[in-house]
């Protein structure tokens, strides 16, 4: 009797085990890369993306996000979720506009300067970057915008000739453009770096979000914010489309919805963030400055020059595009 229990026992036990590890094995991990700091409202959107996933599935696929760019650097993400050394990540389309023109459209200086012009780029956009993606074996999850982006300087500007000879952080083909067309000396310095670029003087002035001006502290080292409302670039969080491919039907709809929902709810936190990091900026004793009407035309005509440039160089793709945007 006392074997036939212990046999009883031996076979329930393994049984168990059986279980366990089968639902071990269902479970899913993914990383999701990401370049800027934890406290960012794109990261805590991510995060929220995640954590809606792990409840939605009830633990069956978990998604860990690195922030800060933990995993990888900003360059380096869109690369490594392609080749599957990370399952998703977020990336910033401008970043990769020497790759592929049409993702660098909404890095167009006043081509797209407000939220509802910026969500209507995006429109034209889509189509073509979804398309994009998917013959370099990934897909497109969401994109939120960043706030309208501006100048943080050391000194006062009163036209872009105050520009020329500074030191100007670049993170971006746009970016870097702007810098040369204005006389400045474009420095790449990613979102992960830029403090310690502003306190050692290797930059002295950039173009950027309000967020990224409380994220980095550039109050610290820079005096004057110039609102210049000039663009909105997006970041966009992608994902290896084997892996994808590689969840089941259900698991793939909820990811899908997350992402729609992160969608919306990033966007909404966008526009509170911009309103809320200008505050802090002027709090913690940074001039916010409406530009002069020099400063603008100057500016202005920057982004004409690169708009030239850029449907050049996009052909009929990136003509396809401003006709779509530009349609009333």
């Amino acid at each position: 009797m006392k074997r036939r229990l212990f046999a009883l026992t031996a076979t329930a036990a393994a049984l168990t085990l059986s279980l366990a590890s089968g639902a071990a094995l269902a479970q899913v991990k993914w990383d999701l890369a990401s370049a800027y700091p934890a406290t960012n409202f794109h990261s805590e959107n991510l995060q929220q993306f995640a954590n809606d996933i792990d409840k939605a599935t009830a633990g069956k696929l978990k998604i860990t996000v690195h922030a800060n760019a933990a995993l990888f650097k900003a360059p380096e993400i869109k690369r490594a979720v392609q080749g599957g050394q990370a399952q998703a990540g977020e990336i910033i389309f401008a970043n990769f506009q020497n790759e592929w023109q049409i993702y660098g459209a909404d890095g167009l200086p006043f081509l797209a300067d407000s939220y509802d012009e910026a969500a209507k780029l995006y429109k034209a956009q889509k189509p073509l970057i979804e398309k994009k993606l998917a013959e370099q074996g990934m897909g497109l999850l969401y994109a939120v915008a960043w706030p309208p982006q501006g100048i943080y300087t050391k000194k006062p500007l009163n036209s872009a000739a105050d520009l020329k000879g500074i030191k100007w952080r670049a993170y971006s083909p746009n970016t870097s453009r702007i810098a040369e067309l204005v006389g400045a000396q474009p420095v790449t310095v990613q979102a992960a770096e830029l403090s310690q670029a502003l306190a050692t003087g290797v930059v002295e002035s950039t173009m950027t979000s309000g967020a990224t001006g409380v994220d980095s502290k550039l109050y610290e080292s820079l005096k004057y914010y110039y609102d210049m409302q000039a663009w909105l670039p997006k970041n966009a969080v992608i994902v290896n489309k084997a892996a994808f491919d590689a969840l089941d039907k259900p698991t793939q709809a909820i990811v899908l919805n997350a992402a729609a929902e992160a969608e919306v709810r990033g966007t909404a936190a966008s526009k509170r963030v911009n309103t809320e990091t200008l505050e802090k900026l002027k709090a913690n004793g940074m001039s916010i400055v409406v530009p002069s009407a020099q400063l603008k035309a100057d500016m202005k005509k920057v982004g004409d020059t690169m708009l030239k440039e850029w449907l050049e160089k996009a052909g009929a793709e990136g003509k396809a595009v401003v006709d779509a945007f530009s349609k009333p």
